[in-house]
C-alpha cells in the first residue's frame, strides 16, 4: 500500500517516467513484499528552477538530472529491508535507464493502517469491510 511521489525536471519524456515508475514498483514488490496491484504514483515534472538540491552532499555529488523519490508506506519493515530496498530502486533505475545513481534521492515515511482510505471515506484496513491479510504484507 505504498504512495510514492517522483519528482523529476520537466522533458524527461514519458519512456523515462514509465521506466522510473516501473523500478521502483518492481523494487517494491520484490524488497517489501507488496502485491503486483498495489500501484500507486504520482508523478511529477517540475521545472528545473524549482528543484533545489545541494552540488555535493556527504560526499556524494549532484547535478540537475536529481531525482526525488518519496515512498509513504505503513511501519513495520526492518531497517535491512529498507536498505535493500533503497539499494534496489537505484539499481534498478540505474539499469533501465542509465541515470547516474548519485542522482537519485529516496525518502521513505511509514504510518499505521488506520492512516490509509481506499475510497468511500474508508479505513478499510482497520474497519473490517476488507481481509486484511492481503494488503499487509
Amino acid at each position: 500500500m505504498p504512495l510514492v511521489r517522483i519528482t523529476l525536471k520537466k522533458g524527461t519524456g514519458p519512456e523515462f517516467k514509465q521506466q522510473i515508475s516501473q523500478s521502483v514498483h518492481q523494487s517494491l514488490v520484490t524488497k517489501f513484499n507488496i502485491p503486483e496491484e498495489d500501484r500507486f504514483q504520482i508523478i511529477e515534472e517540475v521545472d528545473t528552477e524549482n528543484l533545489i538540491w545541494p552540488e555535493r552532499y556527504m560526499g556524494i555529488p549532484h547535478s540537475d538530472q536529481i531525482i526525488y523519490v518519496q515512498i509513504t508506506a505503513k511501519s513495520g519493515r526492518s531497517r535491512a529491508m529498507k536498505q535493500a530496498l533503497f539499494r534496489a530502486i537505484a539499481d534498478e533505475i540505474n539499469r533501465r535507464t542509465q541515470h547516474n545513481t548519485n542522482d537519485l534521492v529516496i525518502t521513505l515515511t511509514e504510518n499505521l493502517e488506520e492512516n490509509w482510505s481506499f475510497g468511500n471515506g474508508e479505513a478499510q484496513l482497520v474497519s473490517g469491510t476488507e481481509p486484511l491479510t492481503s494488503y499487509l504484507a
